[in-house]
C-alpha cells in the first residue's frame, strides 16, 4: 500500500543560499496574495472565484512585467498559486475561512516546491534543491520513498529547515496465525472466541476487602 510520509531535517545554507530563500518566500508571498486580491474582486462580483489556470496563464506576462520574479524557482510560485486555489475550494465546501493575505510579519515563512526531474535528491550529506542547488543538512535518518515535494521554512530566531514529502510503500500488519480472538468482559475476565470463559480475578476488589478490614482492626 502506498502512503506519503514526511521528514524534517535542519538545513545549513550559505549566506547567498539564505538571500534567495528570502527572496522565494517573498515572490511566492507576492504572487499569493496578487491573486488573492483578484480572486476577492472576482467573488464580490460574481459570487465565484477564478480558476488555477486562468490564473496561472497570466503568470508569464506577470514575470515580464517584475523581472526579479524570475529570479526564484518558478515551481515554488506555481505551488503559491496553487495553495491559493485550494484554499479558495476548501472556503465554498464550507470546510474553513475565506483565505487571507499572507504577512511577512508571520513567524514562520515558507515556500513549497514540487519534484521533477530530479530537482529535489539526497547527495550525501546535503539535499539539493531547485536554484539553491546543494545545502548541507543535518542528515538524521535516511529518506526511503519516491520524493514529492520539499517545502523550505525559515523560522523566527533564524533557523531553516526542509520538509521532505516522500510516497513510500508500507506493508498491512499480517493477521496472527490462530483464529481465536478475546472479548474483554466485566464479569468475566475474558471469553475466547471457541467460547472458553477465564474469570475475572478482581484483584482491586479483594485489596480494597482487605485494606477495610486492616482500618476495622487498627480502630
Amino acid at each position: 500500500m502506498l502512503v506519503n510520509k514526511a521528514y524534517k531535517f535542519r538545513i545549513y545554507p550559505s549566506k547567498e543560499q539564505e538571500i534567495l530563500i528570502a527572496k522565494t518566500i517573498g515572490c511566492s508571498r507576492f504572487v499569493f496574495n496578487h491573486f488573492l486580491a483578484k480572486w476577492n474582486d472576482a467573488y464580490k462580483e460574481t459570487g465565484k472565484g477564478l480558476t488555477y489556470h486562468s490564473c496561472s496563464s497570466q503568470l508569464p506576462s506577470l514575470k515580464k512585467e517584475l523581472i526579479w520574479l524570475k529570479e526564484v524557482d518558478s515551481i515554488a510560485i506555481q505551488s503559491s498559486l496553487k495553495n491559493l486555489a485550494d484554499a479558495y475550494s476548501r472556503f465554498f465546501k464550507k470546510q474553513n475561512d475565506k483565505p487571507r493575505f499572507k504577512s511577512k510579519k508571520n513567524k514562520v515563512q515558507s515556500y513549497t516546491t514540487k519534484h521533477t526531474n530530479g530537482n529535489i535528491a539526497i547527495v550525501g550529506n546535503k539535499i539539493k534543491l531547485p536554484k539553491l542547488g546543494l545545502v548541507r543538512f543535518a542528515k538524521s535518518r535516511e529518506v526511503e520513498g519516491r520524493i514529492l515535494s520539499a517545502t523550505v521554512r525559515r523560522n523566527p530566531s533564524g533557523k531553516y529547515f526542509v520538509s521532505i514529502l516522500v510516497e513510500t510503500e508500507t506493508q498491512p500488519l499480517e493477521k496472527t496465525g490462530s483464529s481465536i480472538g478475546i472479548d474483554v468482559g466485566l464479569k468475566t475476565f475474558a471469553t475466547l472466541s471457541d467460547g472458553t470463559p477465564y474469570e475475572n480475578p478482581k484483584w482491586f476488589r479483594k485489596l480494597e476487602e482487605k485494606l477495610a478490614k486492616t482500618k476495622t482492626l487498627s480502630i
